[in-house]
């Protein structure tokens, strides 16, 4: 006998499993692409070899163009009232995803003798392609998440899955891409192993034939050294790394389409306003009641915080695994270290939030992530590397449990955040509310590797010299950068967190409870 479908009191499927998994596909198939963004920084830095200075610019001017674009977007998506076969909001994002599908390999065209200009035509090109098939894909699936049910309890269970589809999203490439583009090179009795080496300015072939720890020419098998630092030299394979990206595409395509296939939207996506009365949209009069909603703007900060930090701390941090630790090809293997501590969150982050609420268990995260930030600048004080590797592991869990319950409920605090701004001006305007904090995410995305680029600059790092030609000085000034963008990640998520984010528990449960019975309450006349 065929089972019976369980309907809700409006016709559709009963919320359950099947939305979770399909939601946390959306971010998977977001993540294959979006993973690649540290990749593209080093790919760029140690393969093409563009100078830190003109990198940090194109970075953020593609970067700025493409925040930017995220209101647009959203806004075209809100004031879209076309009858699409299965929704607006998943026709958007199946057009994002098949520009995905390509848009990822874009920005890795590997022409590493092409003139400085052309290169830079290949980067802000490619880029602005990629990332713009990204916005497509990612502010609609993003809004969705007020769609797919209005219960407060099944939004925060979607909030984890999201969380876990992000970070399987990031870590299979994060751990494999490294071992797949880095290889440790060693003498096979020729010298074509030379063509593989970008041999930086100042240094000539004849100094890689020669052991600068015996003098004597290598033998076969021999590990070969870099004549600066003594350590096995590791090289980037930059036309692997194009090919690696398209399968990432495809990847991410398949996990897009399950997504579409599987989930239901239960709100009807018309109600969806970017803007009262059908007004004209005005990114000035929206960006002055995002500044207005208190819960948006500070898990905005968290958000950028998060970005500022960790994220822009990506390329510091391979460089510092390539010439410092000399493992670049398991650097992303051992940052996972940093990820495990937040699944122990997981099966129990339903009951986290019913207990304390979002804001009181994240702010004590944010507490924990600080303490690891702390210890982290411990470990370039270390002279003994192996040592210094484990206190830098130890910092990374310490801060990863931090980060643990925030990550998981980071998307329904956005998700109340919109329910907060039809609280208090009358309207839900989920695709602005969304859009805009992806808007400053995306800011902090292209400014913090911009600045990152320019600090490694100052900090000794020359991009003529590739990781080979690198002095030990700069590699351990490596240690210093990465340490203290971590730290200054937990205060910012702190100060968004538990000085502006005001949706405590207590407060969060008048709103619903409000919202409930009536709609918005009378401040909604502000504004």
């Amino acid at each position: 006998m065929k089972k019976e479908k369980k309907l809700d009191a409006n016709g559709y499927r009963k919320f359950g499993i099947r939305d979770k998994i399909a939601y946390a596909a959306g971010d998977l198939g977001c993540n294959m692409s979006f993973s690649l963004k540290s990749t593209v920084q080093t790919f760029w830095l140690v393969y093409m070899m563009l100078e830190t200075g003109l990198l940090s610019i194109l970075l953020l001017l593609v970067q700025i163009w493409d925040a930017v674009n995220d209101p647009l977007i959203g806004a075209l998506i809100d004031n879209d009232k076309r009858k699409y076969k299965i929704g607006k909001f998943k026709t958007y994002i199946f057009i994002g995803a098949c520009g995905l599908l390509v848009g990822g390999a874009a920005v890795f065209l590997p022409f590493p003798n092409a003139p400085v200009v052309l290169k830079a035509v290949l980067f802000v090109v490619g880029y602005i392609i990629w990332d713009a098939f990204y916005t497509i894909a990612n502010v609609p699936y993003g809004s969705m998440l007020s769609l797919v049910t209005e219960d407060v309890g099944e939004r925060a269970q979607l909030s984890t899955w999201r969380s876990i589809g992000s970070m399987v999203g990031n870590i299979l490439p994060s751990v494999l891409l490294p071992m797949l583009i880095w290889q440790k090179v060693t003498y096979d009795g020729t010298d074509s192993f030379l063509d593989k080496i970008a041999i930086p300015e100042g240094f000539d072939k004849s100094q890689f034939l020669v052991n600068p720890e015996t003098n004597l020419p290598y033998e076969v098998g021999d590990k070969v050294l870099s004549p600066e630092t003594g350590k096995q030299v590791e090289i980037l394979l930059g036309n692997r790394v194009f090919w690696v990206a398209l399968i990432m595409g495809i990847l991410g395509f398949a996990a897009f389409m399950l997504m579409i296939k599987f989930i239901t939207v239960r709100v009807d996506e018309n109600t969806v306003k970017a803007s009262e009365g059908g007004e004209k949209f005005n990114v000035f009069k929206a960006f002055g009641k995002f500044m207005k909603n208190r819960p948006a703007v500070g898990a905005t900060l968290a958000a950028m915080g998060m970005f500022l930090g960790m994220n822009a701390a990506t390329t510091a941090n391979t460089i510092m695994f390539a010439t410092y630790f000399n493992m670049a090809s398991l650097s992303g293997l051992l940052q996972m270290v940093g990820f495990l501590p937040m699944f122990l969150f997981m099966p129990f982050i339903s009951k986290i939030v019913k207990k304390y609420g979002k804001k009181e268990a994240s702010v004590f995260g944010t507490v924990v992530s600080l303490i690891g930030g702390g210890i982290m600048l411990i470990f370039p004080m270390i002279k003994n590397i192996s040592v210094s590797l484990v206190v830098y592991l130890a910092a990374l869990v310490i801060y990863g449990i931090g980060m643990g319950v925030y990550t998981c409920v980071s998307w329904a605090m956005m998700g109340d955040a919109i329910d907060y701004n039809e609280w208090k001006f009358g309207t839900r305007e989920e695709g602005t509310v969304y859009s805009l904090h992806s808007f400053f995410r995306k800011l902090a995305q292209g400014v913090g590797p911009s600045i990152v680029l320019l600090l490694m600059g100052v900090l000794g790092y020359d991009s003529k010299l590739g990781t080979i030609g690198q002095s030990f000085t700069t590699s351990h000034n490596m240690c210093w950068l990465v340490a203290g963008l971590y730290l200054f990640s937990a205060v910012l998520q702190f100060i968004g967190l538990a000085l502006i984010y005001n949706l405590d528990k207590k407060t969060l449960d008048k709103m619903n409870a409000e919202l409930d019975h009536g709609g918005a309450t009378s401040e909604s006349t502000e504004g």
